[in-house]
């Protein structure tokens, strides 16, 4: 069977083996494997050409839920739309979610997935109370902060490479109901954007920029803040999970362009840029994206890469900038560009993404060698500054970068299970 990332750069052959039923995942992991779930990781994290992949989104079933704490147990391959759908109405939300919920609960730790409120709350791994790991030898772990740790947060943000996560117990946090208070503000210059961030951490739970990494020195960008309301509100919201607009077919070459790009980041800056205060359900804030469906194949048949890193506070506007700067003059720019500051919450991971720091989030159209040596220049800023890459979107990053960006690599290797093995982890770690 030939299965892609969310990114497309390419179809790989795979043997692949369907789990449904928690209790018959030891004795059932054909190996070296893989575990992988709803496939919106963007590179080769959730890739195993030629070998396995155990598909685990039939693991869906809720097992647990304490409506007094807001404690649920359930399987690894449930969605966070599952999750947010259901408890959302009885009071209770996800603490922290990515930019799609079509994410699974195994994929969201094995990724330890950040939100708009890194500064609040921190990354997904704060959040999981324990969880079951299934070791390709047969062997059946329950994990926790106080049971196995060192294995327990090689889990946390560990690629999948630990084992097959089969239960997980998460906190939710509380919430009036669906609603958010919003603002959107206009912004000219990087200085502006880091002072919104500072004046906002205090108050606003979620907070994330959009920019137009074309715009020139003074770049220009929406700076959007929201938190719960703090009632709820006998108004609709979306009512379905499904996508209201669709991208067809994939045409042969990408619709990303000097041109469209251009078009594109006028059109949108002058649309939302005196939105100012507003009430917003929390799916069109939280997921953007996801009311268009297959929105990936807008990059065409060659696909395309995301590239995101974080850049520590020390270093955060001199680098930013100077990244702004090369995508420019390669005339490469995106427009899905996202630009949040993380707070200053440790990650608990010891191979998680979040530092305290700033974090650009980029797409671009899979051009070959330019493209390529775009990412180099890139990478060299990055590794100036002292900043890292995020695996859960890298299909890329040269193995010297990762390991002086992930310091506890090392480590993190012998907590490995020695059945499992990716594209990425041979990429990046010879194995």
């Amino acid at each position: 069977m030939k299965v892609q990332s969310w990114g497309a750069l390419g179809r790989f052959e795979h043997q692949v083996t369907a789990l449904f039923d928690r209790d018959q995942v030891a004795g059932h992991l054909p190996t070296p494997g893989l575990a992988h779930g709803l496939g919106r990781s963007y590179g080769d994290v959730a890739l195993n050409p030629g070998g396995h992949l155990w598909l685990c989104a039939g693991l869906d079933r809720f097992i647990d839920f304490d409506p007094l704490l807001g404690r649920v147990r359930c399987e690894a391959g449930v969605s966070l739309d599952s999750l947010q759908r259901l408890f959302v109405p009885r009071g209770w939300m996800l603490p922290v979610t990515p930019g799609t919920r079509w994410v699974s609960v195994g994929g969201a730790i094995a990724n330890d997935v950040h939100g708009k409120n890194h500064h609040a709350r921190g990354s997904w791994g704060h959040h999981v109370l324990s969880l079951r790991l299934v070791r390709s030898s047969g062997e059946i772990l329950d994990l926790s902060p106080d049971l196995q740790p060192d294995l327990f947060f090689a889990t946390l943000g560990g690629l999948g490479l630990t084992g097959v996560i089969t239960e997980v117990e998460l906190q939710l946090m509380p919430v009036a109901g669906p609603w958010l208070d919003s603002e959107t503000i206009a912004f000219h210059g990087l200085d502006e954007f880091f002072t919104l961030s500072t004046l906002s951490e205090a108050t606003w739970e979620y907070s994330v920029a959009w920019i137009d990494c074309l715009s020139g020195q003074k770049v220009r960008g929406l700076f959007m803040r929201a938190k719960p309301c703090a009632e709820d509100f006998d108004e609709e919201g979306p009512q379905s999970s499904q996508t209201a607009l669709q991208v067809p077919l994939t045409p042969p070459f990408s619709l990303v362009n000097a041109w469209s790009l251009r078009a594109f980041n006028e059109l949108y800056f002058r649309k939302h840029a005196n939105d100012g205060e507003a009430r917003v359900h929390y799916q069109p804030f939280f997921y953007p994206l996801d009311h268009v469906g297959h929105w990936n194949r807008i990059y065409g048949r060659r696909g395309f890469y995301q590239y995101q890193s974080v850049i520590p506070t020390a270093h955060a506007e001199a680098a930013t900038a100077a990244m702004l700067t090369e995508i420019q003059r390669s005339g490469q720019g995106s427009f899905l560009a996202v630009l949040k500051m993380f707070g200053r919450m440790p990650s608990l991971g010891l191979l998680s993404f979040p530092m305290p720091g700033v974090t650009l989030a980029l797409d671009f159209p899979q051009r070959g060698a330019a493209t390529l040596r775009l990412f180099e220049r890139l990478d060299a800023i990055v590794a100036g500054a002292g900043g890292r890459l995020y695996m859960g979107k890298d299909a890329r990053m040269p193995a010297t970068l990762f390991q002086q960006g992930y310091p506890q690599w090392s480590l993190f290797q012998s907590l490995r299970d020695p059945g499992i093995s990716s594209a990425m982890s041979r990429r990046l770690m010879g194995s």
